[in-house]
């Protein structure tokens, strides 16, 4: 197995992965793979972050991290955005998630950005030290009950002393 950037190439592939990935997801709103097509085509696109799983020619994992801002009534702060983590359904609960979004947590790191925000399933993502957003004085605008929008500091006080809100 190999984690590697994204190609233009594999958009569709990678369009596919991601829909059939979320087919079978617990949570769903059936668009998550024209999400990616959307975060991808967005100024806050980084090719570097969006990378990919693959065995033996094929691809069995997805993961995006993208530049999002947090509204704090001044400039506002940015963040990375950690939208959906995907993995084909024969592969799942043999760790490649986690390893693919611990990867993409030590890119990110090693390329000097400070926090990262997602909404997900604090069960799961807490194990990579996310935390409430709400701890870090930090709100969404789409009334998503806030134990499950998260933060995670890749800097220490990275976040500190924002309030201010994110959309997502």
């Amino acid at each position: 197995m190999t984690i590697r950037s994204e190609t233009p190439a594999e958009y569709g592939r990678i369009h596919e992965l991601v829909k059939v990935a979320f087919e079978t997801a617990q949570v769903t709103n059936g668009r998550e793979q024209d999400y990616v097509d959307e975060l991808r085509a967005g100024a806050g696109y980084i090719p570097e972050l969006a990378l990919v799983v693959e065995d033996d020619g094929d691809l069995i994992a997805h993961i995006m991290l993208t530049k999002r801002g947090i509204d704090d009534g001044a400039a506002g702060r940015e963040v990375l955005y950690l939208a959906p983590v995907s993995v084909a359904l024969e592969r799942r609960g043999q760790g490649i998630g986690s390893a693919l979004i611990r990867e993409a947590l030590r890119r990110a790191t090693e390329a000097g950005h400070g926090a990262v925000i997602l909404v997900g399933n604090p069960d799961y993502y807490c194990r990579f030290g996310f935390a409430p957003s709400s701890r870090f004085g930090i709100t969404n605008t789409n009334d998503i009950p806030e134990q499950y929008v998260m933060a995670l500091e890749l800097r220490p006080n990275a976040l500190r002393g924002i309030q201010g809100t994110v959309s997502f």
